[in-house]
């Protein structure tokens, strides 16, 4: 039988509105619920993740599940095939601060092991040699790691489908950095071309806040996600100024250019980017990917003419799409008893639809269109 796994520690999530909280993942309740046999043949065909040499308190999370890291741990097992993403932040010798949070997204299939080491200088999980990576993987498949891993706990499965359910891998290929790692620490240059609202710049500052003072070894900046790029307003020549802000005040002509150009007329690649920078955002704490996100609402959020008429059922998608991410996104915990907690995980609050950011006046927009009045 599979022996009992104590290995991750969960944090708790925060209640305070607007703070960086912990998601909390259930503690691989399903698992625990399943008899021995069962267990083992879900080990045996479910996706390991072998993660050695990590940090006691690293902050490490897969997909919407959150943990910080105990004394015997070894990595997660039983994890559904698929698109994941894993992110984590180091902690200072002390455990009370943390390097900015790296992340990175995996396509994953049946019982594969997929094996990183962390780089104590680096403070990062890196690959290993082909030779190292099947030495490994075996022995994972032998159980000899098994009370070692942490299960993925299945409670949670469903949330996570439902944040990545147009996320294939040809969409992750298309869209991940050189080398895969997603983080702020490489993002300098966007803290000062960003245009920040009021609202804006609190969320830069909640993601460079004092919870995470400790300072990530220093890398130069390279590239990051290959984005589509959204242009911000409609630009004719040789039309007249009225039809031109007609052409603004209702983007599907915009919309319609975007997806033959960028997305070869397939709209599940749009929502596929849409998810993947949300992802990022919300759970690798990316400023670039915040803004890929803000672009792609806000072109679906004006227009017009598409949801009701020419793109009617990639609108019932999207709708459900960006349903779900708020859903993610707006969490709240009733355990609002400690006043330190740490993790990296953001959540959303009521100012996200105060009238000085985006969503507010794309909101009432949008109501207008669909309802024939504002909302």
């Amino acid at each position: 039988p599979a022996p009992p796994v104590s290995s991750l520690t969960q944090h708790r999530e925060l209640a305070a509105s607007g703070a960086v909280g912990m998601a909390s993942s259930g503690g691989g309740a399903a698992a625990a619920r399943m008899d021995p046999e069962a267990a083992t043949e879900l080990a045996r065909k479910g996706v390991t993740l072998l993660l050695l040499d990590v940090p006691q308190h690293t902050v490490l999370g897969l997909d919407t599940q959150v943990f910080s890291v105990g004394p015997r741990f070894r990595g997660i097992k039983m994890v559904p095939p698929g698109p994941h993403f894993l992110h984590y932040c180091s902690p200072s010798r002390h455990g009370n601060e943390f390097a900015p949070t790296v992340g990175f997204f995996l396509t994953t299939h049946p019982s594969q092991v997929v094996v990183r080491r962390w780089h104590a200088q680096e403070e990062r999980l890196v690959t290993l040699s082909e030779e190292e990576e099947i030495r490994y993987s075996e022995a994972v498949k032998r159980f000899e790691f098994d009370d070692q891993l942490g299960p993925y706990n299945l409670d949670s499965f469903g949330d996570w489908k439902q944040l990545s359910s147009y996320l294939s891998q040809s969409v992750i290929e298309r869209l991940e950095p050189i080398g895969g790692e997603i983080t702020i620490a490489l993002e300098a240059s966007w803290m000062d071309r960003a245009p920040q609202t009021d609202m804006e710049r609190r969320l830069m500052e909640q993601l460079r806040e004092d919870k995470f003072a400790k300072k990530a070894p220093a890398q130069p900046e390279r590239r990051g996600c290959y984005y589509t790029t959204i242009p911000a307003s409609v630009k004719h020549r040789n039309i007249s100024a009225d039809e031109l802000t007609l052409l603004n005040l209702d983007r599907t002509s915009l919309l319609e250019t975007v997806l033959a150009k960028s997305y070869q007329g397939q709209e599940d690649l749009l929502l596929g980017e849409l998810q993947f920078s949300f992802i990022a955002f919300m759970m690798g704490q990316s400023l670039e990917a915040f803004m890929q996100w803000k672009a792609l609402v806000s072109l679906l959020l004006s227009c017009s003419e598409a949801p009701l008429h020419t793109r009617t059922q990639m609108f019932v998608k999207f709708i459900r799409v960006i349903y779900y991410q708020f859903k993610h996104g707006f969490q709240r915990t009733h355990d609002s008893r400690s006043s330190e907690d740490k993790g990296n995980s953001l959540f959303l609050d009521e100012a996200w639809f105060s009238r000085d950011i985006f969503l507010y006046r794309l909101s009432k927009v949008i109501c207008c269109n669909l309802y024939g009045q504002c909302c």
